[in-house]
């Protein structure tokens, strides 16, 4: 279940509001100021609670169906700095802790280049949200899930792929997280990689719903993260 689909799913609740109800709750919502979590689906759950259209326990239920189906949402709310750079590093880190935060420590030579090293293998982790193209407002309500079908585009941006082994992209959707492992020169001779800036040494590749079925050979498990990147090492 989508924010849209449980606007349907209220809509249908308020439909059995009385007339005068109905205009109350409407023209309240027109000029409705929010600040989450209080917004316009706190508001009209409140109000057809008070009416008694809905019971505690439908509410329950309503919430579990929509938790359930949104269970990354969550992450649309981080800042992009926390969720491209400490988020999807940590995730490799929870999956292996041989996943250490590249240093000098561990790379005399290391000034930045890349994010995370790996027992020698130089990575660097990328991890976009997917958001609907077409609609405006904060990401939380643009947030898509995987069989949507709507227009989306995941730019992994500052790639340098002369810097390092292996690039590691996670992709979010409000339901699911995949993952595509790809040797620095596999992402070099990607037909969708392109200069960043011009005449720059970073480069981005951009994942859309109409090229997305073109990155399954790079997709990989939760499970299959460590084998893929040992084995894109050596390509």
């Amino acid at each position: 279940m989508d924010l849209r689909q449980l606007k349907e799913r209220l809509n249908k609740f308020a439909s059995e509001l009385a007339d005068k109800d109905k205009e109350f709750i409407k023209e309240r919502l027109r000029g409705l100021i929010s600040a989450s979590p209080f917004n316009e689906y706190e508001y009209t759950l409140i109000f057809l609670r008070d009416r008694n259209v809905i019971t505690f326990q439908e509410y329950e239920k309503l919430r579990k169906e929509y938790v359930g189906s949104n269970k990354h949402l969550h992450l649309y709310g981080l800042s992009p700095r926390v969720f491209g750079e400490i988020w999807g590093e940590e995730q490799l880190r929870n999956i292996d802790n041989k996943f250490k935060k590249a240093s000098k420590t561990l790379d005399p030579e290391y000034d930045g280049q890349y994010d995370v090293w790996f027992e020698g293998i130089k990575l660097e982790v990328k991890a976009c949200r997917a958001i609907n193209a077409k609609d405006r407002g904060d990401l939380a309500s643009k947030a898509l899930r995987h069989d949507s079908g709507d227009p989306f585009w995941m730019n992994f941006q500052q790639l340098k792929p002369d810097s390092c082994d292996v690039f590691v992209f996670i992709g979010v959707w409000v339901d699911q997280i995949i993952y595509w492992v790809m040797s620095s020169k596999e992402a070099k001779k990607n037909k969708y990689i392109s200069h960043q800036h011009r005449g720059g040494i970073e480069y981005q590749i951009g994942i859309t719903d109409k090229n997305l079925s073109n990155f399954d050979i790079y997709k990989v498990s939760k499970d299959e993260v460590v084998d893929a990147i040992l084995k894109k090492a050596k390509v």
